[in-house]
């Protein structure tokens, strides 16, 4: 089974057991997060389109870690006008997890162990 979700402005599709890099979430880790927005469901049989989000999905993510990506140079330049500028920029990005793939309204396994 795998899934469409959309969170930081990106969509990524996951399935269980993937590690995936997305911008920055306010967790720790450790900490389980549900990404609510899912745009598709599918695996089993013909996949479930959302209009624009498939109700009562979820997925369920464990922090991994909180990193920064690699650095990123940006430099401009106009040739024979004495114009350089120079600037980098390091993205903040959170390690996730992805521990299941929850449809219509369902608990997750480790939601109900800690309830």
């Amino acid at each position: 089974m795998y899934a469409v979700i959309k969170t930081g402005g990106k969509q990524y599709r996951v399935a269980a057991n993937d590690v995936i890099e997305v911008e920055r979430l306010s967790a720790e880790p450790g900490d389980i997060v549900e990404i609510t927005d899912v745009l598709l469901v599918g695996g089993e049989g013909q996949p479930v389109i959302g209009a624009p989000l498939v109700p009562g999905a979820k997925v369920a993510a464990e922090v991994v870690a909180q990193d920064r990506g690699e650095k990123i140079i940006i430099f401009k330049k106009r040739r024979r006008k004495h114009y350089q500028r120079k600037n980098g920029h390091r993205q903040l990005l959170t390690r996730l997890k992805i521990t299941e793939i929850l449809t219509e309204g369902a608990k997750g396994s480790k939601a109900e162990a800690s309830a």
